[in-house]
């Protein structure tokens, strides 16, 4: 049976009196339960407190006709001395003579002890209410207060939220190495130095806190009991070990009943905890109307208001009333299973109790919410599944700023202020923010681990990393929070009231927000923005360009067309001009038989046909069994075989690239392309920052697509993950508009896709903060350090390029390697070099013409000499040509026409042929 402590309240005010079915009012059994509190004297007024907590709370169970219906608890207390085992036992044994159903206390330690031996002898549940550093699992013990263990993994999370890297470690006794055994793991020669010092037994502790300031330890740990808690901080103030830079977290869990007004103005960051909220209305309720004092008290004395107005309740006195309503519940539960009645006790006899381990069995299971919160017990008997209130002490006093809980560790909620104190708008150092992000690669993501983690521990990414950055630099502290939608925020268009992330910063649940939140006109007018840390532009993702089939004719591919075209013109032209030079150049006459020593005709091997045949004979690399003979022909054949070498080499290096390189197509090239495509679909993110610049845009081309997106609804998406999705999907035709950064987050890992033209805009990312926030120069700042010092670029390239699979499209990205054409401009030079020399090869044919017939002996006038042989050689006709010998010109032109008429057949020159220069007929010299 499950009770709230509310509905509990409800019925203080008035008594109720439980009647009978025919309204006669009818006695309830009652059932004593025991009390052990110490001695009165002048340093237990918390015993006297507590003690009226005790009695307060059975009132509270009685007036509550639900919790027990057919019982009433009668409280009996007992004071003991500490430390007299002798005195605590008879003490017990008076109560258990009087046939008590349970004892509550004591809070010594050895008290506590023997009253368990004697409890566990005669099955009597015995509750403690008091931190046990031996905390066990007994027979008949239930402990509300949380197990050692617990707590020393609170302090651990609050040391790791903190990011302290060495600390301090300041405790009283033995109980307080307990309760921080796990931060003493936290030591690490490379890591974390943890220093360790014990209070003195006295009440001077100026020694120890002096060797702490002049250590320079700034973190300080502080376990001690709330009766030196502000001794402790007082003598650490008059040593100088209070201010700006130092940070204690005081282990008590009752430091807010202490006046901390003298340290609030120092600047000292002072964390604690607190088990239960004096601000719940719950609490308020109950305490409020204990210091009134109940209505129903029969004895003035003991209506006295038990604490002041302004008091401030210990944890011991709240957990005494949650042990009293669970016992409550668990009395209440044994009745409905059986009956049952308590039975006085002998110690000297050997008897015990028979319901004892069903009431304590019953207390275990029992769910309750108490003062303290939740009240729950796991499977071996402690209190699980508690929480703690983290405390900080400000300017104003004492502010919540979060909680810790045994499943999520430490989760901030309090809102930093930064004009709280004397701290600067801009001094960060000691705040705590709560930063909210999302679940967006690579910004935020969860770990991915084994391990069980809680807190900031859960999360990594470029965000998450940016925070903890900005923090070393600015000092301050946080803790992340996640968007469940992952919506960077949008208004409503007819409150105007921001949703998502931006909506939560503004409405003031969160410090800041950090993600892919684009910084926009239109967000910058209700929220502030750092200056950006990051650049980038909306493009297009769409699938890798396909590969193109091969080309039938690819062979032509190295060369441009034009660079074809020059060659074949390069071909003939030399082809024409080595045809004309050796008709011009005499030594290309020769005797085609050398056995005649006066032959009538000379030939020429250079036929227009053979011209050809000897240049595409170079050009393929295989010759031919035609030789120049003279100067200019040689020079000719020498710059044409350069030629080919050149472009032979040419060809055959870039064949190979582009027959090993396949080349690719993309139906689009640009958004230009998509917008006019008729079959290829697209979208964004709907309610984007993408989507919201096409509907806002003025430039027809993105009018046009937004009208598109807009009559067609399925082409947007919810989340940038389900557009790359439908992207991947190789049954839709569908291209994305997105971030930049995003897109190369997504093609360095999905090798099958990639970014297709450039940035439409240009845009950052920042970190979002309320209006006029005070914080924010200090934070951009911070930005533009980390821009200049290159960690910004490192982080990109680490969750980019690094982490998360990326980096694995690197080496299947072949459009570096992929091969161009050759133009003009690649092999101009070549040409070049081939005019040149064909032009002096020119010259030099026609030197040669001039030389021979200005020496020959017998010749007529110069000029006319060379008429003759260019009428000859511009005639071309035929590869034959006569002798000229003495005599008439008339006689010459006649048997040049019977020879040119003469159907003569050409001697081939063998390969071991010899070529005979030619001789005139007259002069036996050489022509």
């Amino acid at each position: 049976m499950f009770k709230n402590l509310a509905f509990i309240c409800y019925f203080i005010t008035s008594i109720q009196v439980i009647y009978s079915s025919n309204g006669e009012e009818h006695d309830l059994v009652e059932i004593p339960i025991g009390g052990l509190l110490h001695s009165m004297n002048d340093e237990d007024e918390l015993s006297a407190i507590n003690e009226k907590a005790f009695h307060y709370a059975v009132d509270l169970v009685n007036n509550d006709p639900d919790t027990l219906a057919e019982f009433k608890l009668k409280a009996l207390t007992q004071r003991v001395k500490e430390h007299n085992s002798f005195n605590v036992g008879s003490k017990v044994c008076e109560l258990l003579s009087k046939g008590v159903a349970g004892i509550f206390g004591p809070q010594s330690q050895l008290s506590s002890l023997h009253v368990q031996s004697i409890c566990d002898a005669m099955e009597i549940p015995h509750i403690e209410l008091r931190f046990d550093a031996l905390q066990r699992r007994g027979s008949c013990l239930v402990n509300l207060y949380p197990h050692p263990s617990e707590l020393s993994k609170v302090y651990a999370d609050l040391v790791r939220m903190s990011h302290w890297k060495s600390f301090t470690v300041i405790y009283e006794d033995n109980d307080g190495l307990m309760r921080l055994n796990k931060l003493l793991t936290f030591y690490d020669k490379k890591g974390y130095p943890v220093t360790v010092r014990q209070l003195s037994s006295d009440d001077n502790h100026r020694p120890i806190l002096r060797r702490v300031k002049n250590a320079g330890e700034t973190f300080i740990v502080l376990d001690c009991s709330i009766g030196k808690l502000y001794s402790v901080l007082e003598q650490a103030m008059q040593v100088g070990l209070m201010g700006d830079d130092i940070n204690y977290i005081v282990t008590n869990l009752d430091m807010q009943t202490i006046d901390l007004s003298p340290f609030m103005h120092g600047g000292t960051n002072i964390t604690g905890l607190r088990m239960f909220d004096p601000e719940d209305e719950d609490v308020k309720e109950v305490l409020d109307n204990w210091k009134e004092c109940p209505k129903n008290s029969k004895d003035g004395e003991d209506c006295a208001p038990v604490i002041g107005p302004d008091s401030q309740v210990h944890l011991e006195t709240i957990l005494v009333m949650d042990a009293v309503f669970l016992f409550a519940v668990a009395l209440q539960h044994l009745s409905n299973t059986m009956d049952f009645a308590v039975t006085p006790l002998n110690c000297s006899e050997d008897r015990s109790w028979d319901h004892g381990y069903s009431i304590i069995n019953f207390m275990k299971v029992s769910e309750l919410k108490g003062l303290s919160g939740l009240i729950k017990f796991d499977h071996q008997g402690f209190r699980t599944n508690f929480k703690l209130d983290i405390i900080e002490l400000t300017s104003t006093g004492l502010r919540k700023k979060g909680s810790w809980n045994t499943t999520e560790g430490v989760n901030l909620t309090a809102i930093a202020s930064g004009s709280s104190g004397d701290q600067g708008a801009e001094d960060l150092r000691n705040m705590t923010f709560i930063v909210l992000t999302a679940l967006t690669h690579p910004y935020g993501m969860l770990k991915e681990t084994s391990h069980k983690l809680t807190g900031n521990e859960r999360f990594e990414g470029f965000g998450i990393d940016l925070i903890h950055e900005l923090s070393l630099k600015c000092g301050f502290n946080y803790t992340f929070r996640l968007q469940p939608d992952k919506s960077s925020g949008n208004p409503n268009p007819k409150t105007g009231k921001w949703n998502g992330m931006i909506g939560e910063v503004l409405a003031g649940r969160a410090d800041l927000a950090i993600a892919d939140i684009t910084i926009t006109r239109e967000r910058e007018q209700d929220a502030d923005f750092t200056m950006p840390f990051m650049n980038l532009g909306i493009s297009l993702l769409y699938k890798k360009p396909m590969k193109e089939p091969p080309s039938l004719f690819s062979f032509l591919s190295p060369f441009s067309y034009e660079v074809w075209g020059y060659m074949i013109a390069a071909y003939i032209g030399v082809s024409i001009l080595l045809f004309f030079m050796a008709r011009i150049s005499p030594a290309e006459w020769t005797n085609p038989y050398p056995c005649i020593e006066e032959p009538d005709n000379l030939e020429n091997q250079f036929s227009l046909n053979n011209s050809l045949w000897f240049t595409i004979g170079s050009l393929m690399q295989q010759g031919s069994e035609i030789a120049p003979i003279a100067i200019s022909t040689r020079l000719t054949a020498s710059i044409w075989w350069f030629f080919t070498l050149i472009m032979v080499s040419s060809y055959t290096a870039n064949l190979a690239a582009f027959l090993t390189v396949e080349t690719s197509y993309s139906p689009i090239r640009n958004v230009e392309d998509l917008a006019n495509h008729k079959t290829i679909r697209y979208g964004a993110k709907a309610g984007g920052s993408t989507a919201n610049f096409f509907r806002d845009s003025n430039h027809s081309t993105y009018q046009k697509m937004w009208q598109f997106m807009k009559e067609n609804p399925s082409v947007m998406t919810s989340s940038n993950e389900e557009g790359v999705r439908r992207v991947n999907d190789p049954d839709e035709d569908y291209a994305f508009l997105m971030e930049s950064t995003s897109i190369e987050y997504e093609v360095e890992r999905k090798c099958e896709l990639s970014q297709i033209g450039g940035l439409l805009d240009n845009k950052g990312y920042g970190i979002v903060m309320r209006k006029n926030s005070p914080y924010r120069n200090a934070l951009s700042t911070s930005v533009i350090s980390l821009q200049e010092t290159g960690k910004l670029t490192k982080l990109k390239n680490k969750w980019w390029k690094e982490k998360r699979g990326g980096g694995a499209c690197q080496t299947k990205d072949d459009s570096a390697g992929a091969a161009s054409e050759l133009g003009l401009e690649n092999v101009g030079g070549v040409f070049v070099v081939l005019v040149c020399g064909v032009f002096v090869a020119c010259f030099v044919a026609l030197g040669e013409l001039f030389y021979d017939v200005s020496t020959k002996e017998e010749r007529g006038p110069l000029r006319e000499e060379l008429m003759q042989e260019l009428r000859f050689i511009t005639r071309c006709r035929g590869s034959t040509k006569p002798v000229r010998k003495a005599g008439s010109e008339e006689e010459e032109d006649e048997e040049e026409e019977e020879t040119n008429n003469d159907v003569t057949s050409e001697m081939p020159l063998g390969p071991f042929s010899t070529p005979y220069r030619s001789f005139d007929t007259n002069s036996k010299q050489p022509l």
